[in-house]
């Protein structure tokens, strides 16, 4: 399956931030390290930065670079100019929304929308859609949404208030299958008001849908969106095949979260430091004979590179697989006074934990 990174877009829409032209094309060229299939780079009508933003990344990465379209024709004209690889056209769906936001009937949206992605094309584009607040729409007129789309490159649902549970999302794509939708042409897109979004994208993901949206860190309106580097690693774990360069998802995410001004907690699922540094006697000394023992997955796997801790909680075991290390002789003296260093000179790291065993 494939996935969209929408970083760039998304994190800008959170309140209070902005990122300048130079920031979003290193984090772009960043993103197509690890070979995501689409960087959602931008909405060029918006202005002239967005648009050379659009335009620099289109020619300089392997990944299908897109531009954000509403269904109206200058929006696709500002796509096509900046030399967008797909437009990527968007409208609600949703009735509520229809009627207090955009002030059209369904039929009028849907004609306006189908005219924007036939326009995408006279310009020698590709085409996607996303329909907003899809997960909140009538279900018969998301099938029939669907059939009316059935020449562009994906047909995209958003859980554009963060609503839903896995069990919904799991319930509706089955409907939709039901109904003759194929789900390798459905894209979804999440946000994370429950704290669901990555467990909404990985259901979806394991009935087979085609393209999850994600970000890096999460970074998005509100609470955030499927975060890239988590869905990368639940995917792998599963046995889901995603085009991700895997081996590398932490550095660069960590790397563009510092390019964006993105903060992130050291606890942080993936990329915080807390998350491969184990200072626990019990766990330090179990891990020095064999990591997997309280690891989940070798750090490496995702790029990362574990830290072990010694010091003041340092017990005997860990003591011994120091000294070891060290190619000192183990007896209980030197057990005792390699405890009393640690705990007087530590946290320390494995390297000077070991450096400290051989002074002992």
């Amino acid at each position: 399956m494939r996935v969209s990174d929408v970083t760039l877009r998304e994190g800008e829409q959170t309140s209070g931030v902005s990122y300048d032209v130079d920031q979003k094309i290193e984090a772009g060229l960043l993103l197509d390290r690890l070979d995501v299939d689409y960087i959602q780079a931008g909405f060029p009508v918006i202005s002239e930065a967005e648009r050379e933003v659009v335009s620099e990344l289109s020619a300089s990465t392997d990944a299908t670079v897109t531009a954000m379209a509403r269904a109206v024709p200058g929006d696709v004209e500002a796509a096509a100019a900046a030399d967008a690889d797909m437009a990527h056209v968007f409208a609600t769906t949703q009735e509520r929304q229809l009627e207090y936001m955009i002030g059209k009937s369904r039929e009028e949206v849907l004609e306006n929308w189908r005219d924007a992605v036939d326009l995408a094309y006279d310009h020698g584009m590709g085409a996607r859609i996303a329909a907003v607040d899809a997960f909140r729409t009538d279900i018969d007129h998301l099938v029939d949404l669907y059939e009316l789309f059935d020449d562009v490159d994906l047909v995209g649902f958003s859980d554009t208030v963060g609503c839903r549970t896995p069990e919904f999302v799991t319930d509706r794509l089955r409907e939709l299958e039901a109904r003759g939708v194929d789900l390798e042409r459905l894209s979804v897109h999440f946000h994370d008001d429950l704290g669901l979004s990555n467990a909404n994208a990985l259901a979806a993901a394991g009935l087979g849908v085609g393209n999850v949206d994600v970000s890096v860190g999460g970074v998005g309106e509100r609470a955030g969106n499927t975060a890239l580097e988590e869905f990368v690693a639940a995917t792998d774990v599963s046995g889901i095949g995603l085009n991700v360069d895997a081996t590398q998802v932490v550095p660069v995410c960590r790397e563009v979260l510092d390019v964006l001004g993105e903060e992130y907690g050291v606890r942080k699922a993936l990329l915080g430091d807390e998350v491969y540094r184990h200072e626990s006697g019990l766990h330090t000394g179990a891990m020095l004979e064999d990591p997997s023992v309280f690891e989940p997955w070798d750090p490496s796997r995702f790029g990362a590179k574990r830290e072990l801790v010694f010091g003041q909680t340092s017990g005997r075991r860990a003591a011994v697989g120091l000294l070891e290390r060290a190619d000192r002789e183990v007896d209980d003296a030197t057990i005792e006074a390699l405890l009393a260093a640690l705990a007087e000179q530590g946290p320390m790291g494995l390297d000077p934990a070991i450096e400290l065993a051989r002074d002992v």
